[in-house]
């Protein structure tokens, strides 16, 4: 093999860019940085807008910004990287259920950024972090066969329970007021 490390070196790039983007994404949502709403704004907008619809909204808030900021970390370190994969998909799985009725394309609001970014980190947190990373050098001992299982199972379930609840929470006729 002429490069036996280019494989670890090309999950290097792609773990660091990913969760840097995913990790600032998440900053927005839970301190405000880099123009975001921090997690009061963040839980008014989600609480409020019709398009997001997610409640209770501080709850929804904090656990997105945690799915992202948490998730971009640890990919980006590499670190614990089946649970930090599974955590920022399954975060970005509420957000593609926020841009999808605008269809695909980022362009017109849809959820292509989103769906990206899921299943980059999804397949990241399969694939494995690779030699440079802090799960290579820990011995792997947070990241083994079923613990990927475990952390692709529960957010799976956990991104179905939201997104289930929310869809259901929109279909709900509003109450009229006017009605005694």
């Amino acid at each position: 093999m002429a490069h036996p490390n280019r494989r670890d070196v090309g999950l290097l790039v792609l773990r660091v860019g990913t969760g840097a983007v995913l990790a600032a994404h998440g900053t927005q949502k839970l301190f405000g940085w880099f123009g975001g709403g921090g997690v009061e704004g963040t839980s008014k907008a989600m609480e409020a807008m019709e398009a997001m619809g997610f409640s209770p909204g501080r709850q929804s808030a904090i656990a997105a910004g945690l799915g992202e900021a948490g998730g971009g970390a640890l990919l980006a370190l590499g670190l614990a990287t089946p649970a930090a994969g599974a955590a920022a998909a399954g975060a970005m799985a509420g957000a593609v259920s926020v841009h999808a009725p605008a269809g695909f394309f980022a362009q017109g609001g849809g959820y292509e950024y989103p769906a990206f970014l899921g299943f980059t980190a999804a397949a990241i947190g399969v694939t494995g972090a690779g030699r440079y990373s802090l799960d290579h050098l820990t011995g792997h001992v947070l990241d083994r066969p079923w613990v990927v299982a475990v952390a692709f199972l529960g957010t799976a379930l956990a991104a179905a329970a939201v997104v289930g609840r929310r869809a259901q929470d929109q279909a709900a006729p509003e109450p009229d007021p006017e009605q005694p």
